[in-house]
């Protein structure tokens, strides 16, 4: 068996441990999805009879933004699982075993994709509830899953890189709300982005969160000629720009989450 065999036989062994522990531990997956759910019915049927959508349903406009919230939300788990892991000594335990090195970190973001499908499907039968409904092909209401599929995954590793530098679940759990919370409300996941205000609105445009949401409505059918036209390259280019943002967090984050593995067993 070769090196890249073993690193991947490796990783699906950890994924499948650390599928169990969600399975034993259902609350780690509830409480990404409830919260999304509540988050829906609270715009839905209560501020989202304050906000006047031009040529849309303001419920139609939501759920993709939802849907990129839900994924920002779970890929936290990777971040949090890591930080237990450390503190109770699995990493040392997993140094003195045959195993390739790669494969704790693999593992883990493989078993977080396993837990977003289960997010956005749930997700999807929500949504379906409220009234959103998908208005364009199959192939590209596919596509934006994959898209979507994609970003969580590659925003796992971020989160897996910021768990691994504080190394503390407390710590990681505080740094992961003050920065998550900012990224999603401060984007057109819930309100067009061309009514923010100010500085607001160029931050808005070009946050990542923007972006996938953006091709995420725009796949699903989620948009109408009588809303302004985005001004800034990501939003107008937003499927290309979606596959970019999420090559550019692996080019990044994955060497660095590696790296600070390695220094986290070497300790």
């Amino acid at each position: 068996m070769t090196t890249l065999q073993m690193a991947f036989a490796d990783g699906m062994t950890i994924a499948k441990r650390n599928a169990l522990k969600i399975k034993r531990a259902p609350d780690l997956l509830g409480g990404t999805v409830i919260l999304p759910i509540v988050f829906m019915l609270l715009f839905a049927f209560v501020f989202g009879s304050m906000i006047d959508l031009p040529g849309m349903s303001y419920r139609e406009f939501i759920v993709p933004g939802i849907f990129v919230e839900t994924i920002v939300m779970s890929a936290q788990i990777t971040g949090y699982t890591l930080t237990l892991d450390l503190q109770k000594g699995i990493f040392d335990r997993f140094r003195t075993l045959p195993m390739a090195p790669s494969a704790v970190l693999v593992g883990q973001t493989l078993s977080d994709v396993l837990m977003n499908l289960t997010s956005v499907v749930v997700m999807v039968l929500a949504g379906l509830a409220v009234g959103w409904r998908i208005h364009s092909a199959p192939y590209e209401a596919l596509l934006g899953f994959c898209l979507l599929i994609l970003f969580s995954y590659a925003f796992s590793w971020v989160t897996a890189t910021v768990a691994l530098a504080l190394r503390r679940p407390e710590v990681f759990n505080n740094i992961a709300t003050i920065v998550s919370m900012p990224l999603v409300f401060l984007s057109n996941a819930f309100v067009d982005s061309a009514r923010l205000p100010g500085p607001l609105r160029p931050i808005a445009e070009w946050n990542p969160v923007s972006t996938i949401t953006q091709a995420a409505r725009e796949l699903f059918g989620n948009t109408t000629s009588a809303m302004a036209l985005p001004r800034a390259w990501p939003l107008q280019h937003a499927v290309p720009a979606s596959l970019l943002w999420s090559l550019v967090l692996l080019l990044v984050f994955v060497p660095l989450a590696t790296r600070l593995y390695k220094r986290a067993l070497s300790r």
